[in-house]
């Protein structure tokens, strides 16, 4: 069976395009593209040998089967040759089972899908992969492109330069001066990309490499090319895959430039056109409260959607008053009868050190989504019995600065009150006073 993907406007002018063309929007009306599948070819095989064939694949060595994107070619890309395929074997994070967490908000089935133990420590590499192979299948057939650029508030620039290294090819990075992590930072710089610091914010970075790509046949890997959607969407088949095809009741997800939240309800949808699965979760889409346009345009029924300028937030990578995804966000959100949720900066960072504090290690972004979530639960949205998954979209370790600062007390500026600050115990070396403060501690006096 010959299995066929190609890209085709989103707004319904009907437009199509070969994925092997350098083309981002429909030329007739100016919106986004999205990858589509011949469905009906998928469904000449049944459910139950998709299953079986995802599963035997699933985190074993063949090349490039073992990556959990590329163990699902045949519904991701499968217009790129096996040779052409740039993988880390990407895929296949945990879900962790938040017990402790879950009992203490009141939901008895809380799991965590963590997106961030990966290559990068971001999800951003599951559509890197994607996006990243079909540009060295279309250097192989020919096409010159000089090179392959993003803008980024950090786990993006990452991904693209990772996997630019590994294929070979040179790739450049727009990144707002001092709006990223230090470990955001040092990822690209490290693996070779060209790393432009630009004095704007993300949505400067975005028009400033749109103009690039445009005017000088640079590659762009922004979420606006709907390659990365492709890989970013086997977050949904490898969750329901972990729960023996068994969907959740819901899925929050935090939300910038709204990527994200197309990709997993494409996934989900087209695992229910393929009878994968027979019905879908509702989902949540979490913001920060200073980068809040979707959340806004929630609240009057999605009936118009503003970009606002975005404040600085903790969250830096949804710090975004702009987002590319936006229209197919907004359809996504109707056709799973999903919600929108703020957090302000107190809410999430306090959000984060109470996950932390049963287990966790949480990215500021992934404490977007649980402030959201029990929000949620406080209102009765999310019901006890729910079974509920959060995605965390990176790995902890990149915002250890924000930690440092939380625990420390470093961030009143931005209304943060620090209620679980745990800071190290001082003390010279004798026994008697080690022992009198440490007891003092655990007695909770000290």
């Amino acid at each position: 069976m010959i299995y066929r993907a190609w890209f085709q406007c989103a707004s319904g002018c009907e437009e199509r395009h070969d994925l092997n063309e350098i083309v981002y929007e429909c030329s007739r009306c100016g919106g986004l593209l999205e990858v589509r599948h011949d469905i009906d070819a998928l469904r000449t095989k049944s459910p139950v040998y998709w299953r079986q064939l995802f599963g035997r694949r699933y985190m074993g060595t063949e090349w490039p089967y073992g990556s959990s994107v590329w163990g699902k070619k045949e519904m991701v890309c499968p217009n790129v040759e096996n040779d052409n395929v740039v993988s880390m074997f990407e895929g296949g994070s945990n879900l962790f089972w938040a017990d402790r967490l879950g009992r203490e908000i009141g939901v008895e089935d809380l799991w965590v899908k963590q997106c961030g133990n990966s290559h990068t420590g971001s999800f951003k590499d599951l559509g890197m992969t994607v996006l990243v192979s079909m540009v060295r299948q279309m250097i192989h057939e020919g096409r010159p492109i000089p090179a392959v650029a993003c803008a980024s508030t950090g786990d993006t620039s990452a991904a693209l330069a990772a996997y630019g290294a590994a294929a070979g090819i040179r790739t450049i990075v727009f990144l707002p001066r001092n709006k990223v992590s230090t470990a955001q930072l040092v990822q690209p710089m490290a693996n070779g990309a060209l790393v432009v610091s630009l004095d704007t914010d993300f949505d400067g970075c975005m028009r400033i490499v749109r103009e690039v790509c445009h005017r000088e046949n640079i590659y762009l890997a922004n979420s606006m090319n709907s390659l990365r959607v492709e890989g970013q969407k086997t977050i949904s088949a490898e969750l329901v895959q972990q729960f023996d095809w068994e969907v959740p009741d819901w899925i929050v997800i935090p939300g910038g430039n709204l990527g994200n939240v197309s990709a997993l309800g494409k996934g989900l949808l087209e695992m229910h056109e393929m009878g994968l699965i027979d019905r879908l979760p509702r989902i949540a889409v979490a913001q920060s409260a200073n980068a809040n346009p979707l959340y806004r345009s929630y609240l009057q029924g999605f009936d118009r959607f503003e970009p606002m300028q975005a404040q600085r937030t903790l969250a830096s990578a949804i710090q975004i008053g702009n987002p590319v995804s936006a229209q197919k966000a907004v359809r996504v959100l109707k056709a799973f009868n999903g919600v929108v949720e703020q957090a302000t900066e107190d809410e999430l960072a306090d959000a984060v050190a109470r996950a932390d504090r049963t287990g966790l290690f949480c990215c500021p972004h992934t404490g977007v989504a649980f402030a959201a979530l029990f929000k949620l639960v406080g209102r009765g949205v999310v019901r006890g019995k729910d079974r509920v998954v959060v995605i965390s979209t990176a790995h902890g370790l990149k915002f250890t600065e924000f930690k440092i600062a939380y625990h420390e007390d470093r961030l009143r500026d931005l209304g943060v009150e620090p209620r679980r600050v745990n800071r190290p115990l001082e003390l010279p070396p004798r026994y008697d006073l080690v022992r009198d403060r440490v007891f003092q501690a655990l007695e909770g006096k000290g």
